[in-house]
């Protein structure tokens, strides 16, 4: 049996394509978009769980059977919101990896990185695989991986925006500071940036507003899993030198003589 592409705390995982669960024009939708996706982590809002809804109407009940949920701290803008988030998390779902989330600006979205740092340190403290979403910053990054987090999860552009990766040279620098996996997270917003990110070398990506909102979900979700899968092949195979000038296919020594 192969090795399994990446570990998260207890977890292993081959698919390298991580999604959400909001913004799906309904739940058979969602469900549909998540098997064609191949992926075998997917992330939900903690604050998007009604405990008292129905079947039909439980966000969990349309998800494909196997999944690990990865509980997220979406929605909170104080360490103390985000902790005790955490801990219902962990309640709900018997165990401690889970995507951090404390949010600085209403209006972008971007992450409070000195409460971020904070939060992550109590959690990791209490016992919690802490997957932190967090800016492009390299030194961030690194102060969140010696804290003990099993991973970063810088953005590529604001969430929900489909820039894609704004500040590859971050990325890159991100990679080469950090001995943790770099789970790009944010920002992606079709297959060629899908594809982009892992030619970097990032381990894994997490998106939702690219397949989510798409025109036709099902059909994105396949698409971006081919992408993070030809994207990581094309990472491991190397890519060839960017050259200003040509460089002939064939060798010109030996020639026929006409």
């Amino acid at each position: 049996m192969s090795e399994p592409a990446y570990t998260l705390g207890e977890f292993s995982f081959n698919s390298r394509l991580i999604v959400g669960t909001g913004k799906y024009p309904s739940l058979k939708v969602q469900l549909e978009a998540t098997e064609a996706s191949g992926a075998e982590l997917v992330t939900v809002a903690l604050r998007r769980i009604d405990p008292k809804a129905s079947e039909e109407e439980n966000v969990l009940s349309f998800l494909p059977k196997g999944m690990t949920i990865l509980p997220n701290t979406a929605g909170c803008y104080s360490v103390d919101d985000a902790v005790t988030t955490a801990h219902l998390g962990r309640e709900l779902f018997g165990h401690g990896l889970m995507k951090l989330e404390v949010i600085g600006d209403e209006r972008t979205l971007f992450p409070d990185v000195s409460k971020t740092i904070e939060a992550a340190k109590i959690l990791v403290e209490d016992g919690f695989s802490v997957l932190p979403y967090v800016s492009d910053d390299p030194v961030a990054c690194q102060r969140l991986a010696e804290i003990g987090c099993p991973a970063v999860m810088p953005l590529a552009a604001p969430i929900g925006s489909g820039l894609g990766i704004r500040n590859p040279a971050n990325i890159r620098i991100i990679l080469e500071t950090v001995e943790v996996p770099v789970i790009v997270d944010a920002g992606v917003g079709t297959a060629s940036d899908a594809a982009v990110a892992m030619e970097l070398g990032c381990t894994a990506i997490l998106m939702n507003t690219a397949i989510a909102s798409a025109k036709e979900p099902k059909k994105m979700a396949n698409a971006m899993r081919k992408a993070v899968s030809g994207g990581r092949l094309a990472y491991e195979a190397g890519r060839i030198p960017r050259r200003l000038h040509a460089t002939a296919s064939s060798p010109l020594d030996g020639l026929a003589s006409f």
